[in-house]
């Protein structure tokens, strides 16, 4: 398949573009960012852009395309709701609109995060604009379309994207599984190939689900 890559220089979009560049299923990589993935290899190719909102229907650098694996996002801290439904909403609808109107029989995955609110009316601020978010790609018609909340989550050993805290996770998550399912950025990225390959029954995937997605046969 050919699949396009957002958010690879945070740390779930760069474990699942890892995972993307090493995995058989997958020929052909277009990441799309702000700033260079920092990566090469043969199967990549990279879209540089200032603003996604700022992508038109009709542009042809995105089409020819199996599926997105969208993995760009921002904390919440900081952000009134405004602003942080621009970044989360506006923009992820924006460029999922973008690449319907470019590609047929097309899978949008999208990082969301546990305890989400699908309600979309709950106290949690970025919980209700990451349910928003998810009740309206899941709207678009595409040919399939898949959230996953993961909760704890481990980078890969090969990741150089680890900002603040995220360093430090691979020296707490033995301590931290024991109380919390967690799945690696990997584990995203092979459990978004298969579900994009072979389907899920499901189209929240919970950590758990991950887990199952990413050992499909």
């Amino acid at each position: 398949m050919k699949v396009i890559v957002t958010g690879a220089t945070g740390m779930v979009g760069e474990g699942v573009l890892i995972e993307c560049l090493n995995n058989n299923e997958v020929k052909q990589v277009l990441y799309v960012g702000r700033k260079p993935s920092g990566k090469s290899h043969p199967k990549l190719k990279e879209y540089l852009v200032p603003d996604f909102l700022s992508l038109k229907s009709d542009d042809s650098q995105l089409s020819g395309y199996d599926a997105c694996f969208y993995c760009a996002g921002i904390s919440s801290v900081g952000l009134d709701e405004v602003q942080y439904t621009q970044i989360t909403y506006d923009t992820t609808l924006h460029f999922a609109k973008v690449l319907l109107a470019q590609n047929l029989n097309f899978t949008f995955n999208f990082i969301s995060g546990a305890h989400t609110d699908s309600s979309e009316n709950g106290k949690v601020m970025w919980a209700r604009v990451k349910g928003k978010t998810e009740n309206a790609l899941q709207a678009l018609p595409f040919k399939a379309q898949y959230n996953f909340r993961p909760g704890l989550m481990k980078p890969d050993k090969t990741q150089t994207q680890l900002k603040g805290y995220n360093k430090y996770i691979p020296l707490f998550s033995p301590i931290l599984g024991l109380f919390y399912t967690g799945c690696t950025t990997r584990e995203i990225g092979r459990a978004m190939i298969l579900v994009t390959k072979i389907g899920f029954p499901k189209k929240i995937l919970e950590a758990k689900d991950i887990l199952t997605a990413a050992n499909l046969k």
